[in-house]
């Protein structure tokens, strides 16, 4: 997900939003379609999509980025490929939880979702504490094989949270961010799948 543009809507995005309550809008009735199409995200709308979308996403980034430290962690002895795949991964996400957590922060909304009493492992893609202590503990090809298959699933979670949004949510840069997540993790899935084929 290397979303230089959203930097850019990271930037504006975070400041002056106020907060709303549960499904609550901000809305510029007397904007034309123009200025609709350059609003800062700080001056959109949000509902609960948007905040389910950013509290879920968050720590399963969190997951990834944990996944992806194990892959370049020198004693484990990913292979290269699983290595550079770690590299992207944790390099894209690692700031979109740092986006996700201001947009939450200037929204006045909690950091943690309600998961009524859940698991967050239940959670789409996420994995279980049983399987992130397996995969610490492999090494080389072993750890690869495992590694991919995580990760695909991790990522398949990922995508169907960010249709979920893109369905339901309104904020432009929660939409701009679930686009990029559909189509950057999409295409690594694909990566994936092809080096789990060999």
């Amino acid at each position: 997900m290397k979303l230089r543009s959203l930097s850019v809507l990271a930037l504006v995005g975070v400041v002056g939003l106020s907060a709303c309550g549960d499904d609550s809008t901000h809305n510029s009735a007397d904007m034309d379609e123009s200025d609709a199409s350059t609003m800062a995200p700080s001056d959109a709308a949000f509902n609960d999509a948007d905040v389910a979308f950013a509290q879920g996403m968050i720590p399963h980034h969190e997951q990834a980025i944990e996944m992806s430290d194990m892959a370049l962690d020198p004693t484990v002895g990913a292979g290269a490929q699983v290595r550079d795949l770690a590299t992207s991964i944790k390099a894209a996400q690692d700031p979109e939880v740092g986006m996700m957590t201001s947009w939450l922060t200037e929204w006045g909304q909690s950091m943690e979702m309600d998961m009524n009493g859940g698991e967050m492992a239940a959670m789409d893609g996420m994995m279980t504490t049983a399987e992130m202590d397996t995969l610490s503990g492999l090494t080389g090809d072993a750890f690869d094989t495992l590694w991919l298959d995580m990760m695909i699933r991790h990522h398949e979670g990922a995508i169907v949270m960010a249709q979920t949004v893109t369905a339901s949510g309104k904020n432009p840069a929660v939409l701009e961010l679930a686009g990029q997540v559909v189509t950057a993790q999409q295409a690594e899935i694909q990566q994936m799948q092809a080096l789990l084929a060999g």
